[in-house]
């Protein structure tokens, strides 16, 4: 249901939109679609591009993957990781759970069964939503 949140982000913006535009409020009604364009594009499975797949994280030796971080788009909390990781975020290896079933799975497999993000593998121990300075730390060697 959440991969399809963007939709419905999309329909009911663009519904107001429409309503407000068909009453003259022209400015509203072209605010509320780009508001609505810029929810739906947040919490769309494409926001942040085409990431690596799990299948081909796995293939890499594990000292090239020293980190490995699950997201989804919309999730508060691995925004809030990749901000506080600032330029050194580009160092880990981004995987997008929507985009990519394997990688779903596998968040799912290490969390009780729920898409919990962001998941993080460091050094081969996955753990769920760390401390960024963990994070930092593991990048920093």
């Amino acid at each position: 249901m959440q991969r399809w949140l963007w939709l419905f982000v999309l329909a009911l913006c663009s519904w107001s939109a429409v309503t407000f535009l068909r009453d003259g409020a022209v400015v509203t009604g072209a605010l509320m679609l780009v508001v609505g364009l810029g929810l739906a594009w947040w919490v769309s499975p494409w926001r942040g591009g085409r990431t690596r797949r799990h299948r081909e994280v796995m293939e890499l030796p594990t000292h090239a993957r020293p980190v490995v971080v699950y997201w989804r788009p919309g999730c508060r909390f691995c925004a809030r990781l990749r901000r506080r990781l600032g330029a050194r975020a580009e160092e880990a290896i981004w995987v997008n759970i929507w985009q990519d079933a394997e990688a779903a799975e596998f968040v799912r497999g290490h969390n009780g069964g729920n898409e919990t993000v962001p998941t993080v593998v460091l050094d081969s121990e996955v753990v769920t939503n760390p401390d960024p300075e963990v994070v930092l730390a593991r990048l920093g060697d």
